[in-house]
């Protein structure tokens, strides 16, 4: 529990102890007032009033912040008007005379500002409660309150000025009436609008129904149509100055201005003969009565007319909210929560439904599938709410892009969609798909600042006769071709990409499991010391032969294997194997022999693999090999793309002592900053460079990576060595390490005996 709940637990205790504390002293000056003897009976009103504004006075100041005291400050004025009006009435008994004279008006004057405030009060409550727009207790506290209206004007109203017509004073208790109906529509909705019924809650409908009972007699009285003693009016008045304040005094007072989760339910069996009472009661018993003047006839049928109207809104309101809310289901079962773009669901809709009219009006369908490029590199540097952020300016630009007609679609992560439907010949579709790589080419401006991101378009079309999640496929498809040829560009699908998905989802179906069945091997290349031309070790390739789809190149099934997740597992099988036999070399060729390494290729998935230091830990301890042994080679691509996290994944593997490589130095970044970084002992020259060798095209830049990287302390090997003439030229250079074909391809263990035997010299 935080320290501010366990406040407000402590604030809600004593909140609790003042309200039982209230309560124990009123009810019995109650008893007292109601049948105490006479001096007993005022003192018992002094100390019950007194009580009263104390309770409205300090029960706010505790359980609310002063933002939310509004609604009781207004009880609370109201209270001490009502206050002045019973001491004037005391003071001055001409003021409350039966039957009443006209000095009656001058409390009165107090009390009706009194009776605004209670019903502003009312009102500031349910504004800080905030009902649901839908929620049908506005429609049901009307019914309450024209159902009590026109009882009031049958039973209360007509008679009394029909007795002496429109003087002031009916006029003025007519006006008490009217007043006691709103604050009853008020409360009424208080109460049915849901949220949080507390004690606070019932208390205010107590002193409410209250003041609507005693006003009523009041009226009577005055009229002279019931006879009732003054005393059975201030027993009302001080059932309403306990009920009030003991509302202010209890912590659930609290609900009363707090907003309210409000649920709109079925109409329950209680709440529909709720209606029907009020509704047919009142109907009912008017309908009864005698037949008065035009004047109490045209009122009653106008009350009964717009009880009848209110039941028909009521019926209105509940078939519309059900409207509004299966059209919002629908909404948010075809739209996209965060940008509000139709989602996949709405996309193959209108997909199909263009489909059915395509042949007939001789239209083309085209779709443009775009994905954002590296938008993962947005969300690993500023967070997932930039990313958002970039999402919905996307969403924006390709809009502000397209048609009225056409649709644009967010149907995952970084995808999205535009759907058109043109005549063929005016190739819309791929002029849009210009058109938006150039827009992309704009940054967005984000509240990190100016955002550069591109993206990958792929290109479908039909005539008609596609069904839409195929064409949807297809885009797809011709989607991840764009990303193939380097991304920021534009890919228009043909049936012969259809196979070669097919062609890699069999691969892809073929290559899980591979390692369990044993169809995996790796294959080993020397690497050989330049300045002795005795073996330094071996670089661990791994190779696969399906039983269905024979040998199969590495360059084939590897990137598969990373995007799929699968390089993980069969990486670590690869370490785990490379290690095994390289111990098993080192055994065989004794201790006196030139130690050997084992180089082992690192992917890009498994550098971001949490799990790859401590898999490193595991293989060195449970086969033995010493760490110095043991080379990981890296990409400067897989490294560049996150380099904070790639830091603590190396500076933790060069803790365990193994030697980290830069493979393939010179495609990626290149970048000698970088370089300096990374805690590396080795650099492969890439073999494109190597090749070259000879003409004099590369070797300026391998004489410059061989100087930079050994005055930084690093070791060069030269990968796709050929001929003698690439490995004298590399000698005299001063290249440490060379491999390739010059020494031998990857092979097979078995193989490799020859090389195993110490002092091996090429």
């Amino acid at each position: 529990m935080t320290s501010s709940d366990a406040g407000a637990a402590a604030l809600s205790r004593t909140g609790r102890r003042g309200f039982v504390l209230h309560i124990a002293l009123a009810l019995p000056l109650l008893v007292v007032q109601a049948a105490g003897p006479v001096w007993a009976q005022q003192v018992a009103i002094v100390l019950i009033v007194v009580l009263g504004l104390v309770g409205l006075r300090v029960g706010p100041r505790r359980f609310l912040p002063p933002e939310d005291r509004a609604p009781w400050r207004c009880i609370e004025i109201g209270a001490y008007l009502f206050v002045v009006t019973m001491a004037i009435r005391v003071i001055w008994p001409s003021t409350n005379t039966s039957p009443p004279t006209m000095l009656v008006l001058i409390p009165d004057a107090l009390v009706l500002p009194a009776y605004l405030l209670i019903g502003a009060a009312f009102a500031g409550m349910l504004k800080r409660r905030r009902a649901g727009e839908d929620d049908p207790a506005r429609v049901d506290a009307v019914l309450v309150g024209l159902a009590a209206a026109l009882l009031v004007w049958t039973f209360v109203l007509e008679p009394a000025l029909a007795g002496s017509g429109m003087s002031p004073l009916r006029v003025v208790d007519a006006l008490f009436s009217i007043f006691d109906v709103v604050l009853l529509v008020l409360v009424a909705q208080l109460l049915l609008a849901g949220g949080a019924r507390q004690p606070a809650m019932w208390l205010l409908i107590i002193a409410s129904s209250g003041m609507f009972l005693g006003d009523t007699y009041y009226t009577l009285r005055n009229a002279e149509l019931i006879d009732m003693s003054t005393h059975v009016l201030d027993m009302i008045s001080m059932v309403m100055f306990v009920a009030v304040p003991a509302a202010a005094m209890h912590p659930s007072m609290r609900t009363l201005t707090e907003p309210q989760h409000i649920v709109v339910r079925d109409l329950s069996r209680r709440r529909l003969a709720l209606i029907a009472l009020v509704v047919s009661v009142p109907t009912a018993v008017t309908s009864m009565m005698p037949a008065g003047g035009l004047a109490n006839d045209l009122i009653r049928t106008a009350l009964s007319v717009l009880l009848m109207l209110a039941v028909l809104a009521r019926v209105v309101r509940s078939n519309n909210s059900r409207a509004r809310a299966e059209r919002a289901s629908r909404r948010r079962a075809t739209h996209d929560a965060l940008t509000d773009l139709p989602n996949r669901e709405l996309l193959s809709e209108t997909v199909s439904e263009w489909g059915d009219r395509v042949t007939g009006e001789n239209l083309e369908i085209s779709l443009l599938f775009i994905d954002l490029d590296r938008f993962k590199h947005v969300n690993d540097r500023w967070g997932h709410e930039v990313g958002d952020e970039l999402l919905c300016a996307v969403a924006d630009r390709l809009s502000a892009q397209v048609r009225d007609e056409d649709l644009v679609c967010r149907i995952g992560g970084d995808e999205f969609v535009i759907a058109l439907a043109s005549p063929s010949h005016l190739r819309l579709a791929e002029s849009l798909a210009d058109r938006l790589l150039e827009e992309f080419a704009r940054p967005f401006p984000l509240s990190v600042g100016d955002v550069v991101v591109s993206a990958s378009i792929g290109l479908a079309k039909s005539h008609g006769g596609a069904h839409a999640l195929e064409l949807i496929r297809d885009a797809d498809t011709a989607m991840y071709k764009a990303k193939g040829s380097g991304r920021n560009a534009v890919a228009l699908f043909d049936s012969s990409l259809r196979e070669k998905v097919r062609d890699r989802v069999n691969l892809e179906q073929a290559l899980r499991g591979a390692g369990e069945r044993g169809e995996l091997a790796v294959h080993f290349q020397p690497i050989i010391d330049v300045a002795s031309g005795e073996l330094d070790g071996f670089e661990a390739l791994m190779r696969w032969e399906s039983p269905t789809l024979g040998f199969v190149s590495p360059m084939e099934f590897i990137p598969v294997a990373e995007e799929t997740g699968m390089i993980v597992e069969m990486g670590e099988w690869l370490l785990r194997e490379s290690a095994r036999q390289l111990v098993e070399w080192s055994l065989e060729r004794g201790p006196e022999a030139r130690p050997l390494h084992v180089s082992v290729n690192v992917a890009v998935r498994q550098l971001r693999d949490g799990s790859l230091v401590r898999v490193v830990d595991e293989v060195l301890r449970d086969t033995g090999l010493p760490p110095s042994a043991l080379w990981l080679e890296i990409t400067e691509s897989g490294v560049m793309e996150n380099i904070e996290a790639a830091l603590l994944t190396l500076n933790a593997l060069h803790a365990l002592g193994v030697t980290l490589c830069i493979d393939d130095f010179g495609t990626g970044y290149s970048s000698l900053s970088y370089l300096q970084r990374l805690p590396v002992g080795i650099v492969k020259i890439d073999r494109s460079f190597v090749m070259r060798i000879g003409d004099g095209t590369n070797e300026p830049i391998v004489r410059a990576v061989l100087a930079m990287t050994h005055a930084m302390g690093h070791r060069v090997v030269a990968e796709g060595v050929e001929t003698p003439e690439q490995r004298d030229w590399l000698r005299n250079q001063g290249c440490d390490m060379i491999q390739g074909w010059l020494y031998g391809k990857a092979d097979r263990p078995a193989n490799l005996t020859h090389w195993i035997t110490p002092h091996v010299t090429a």
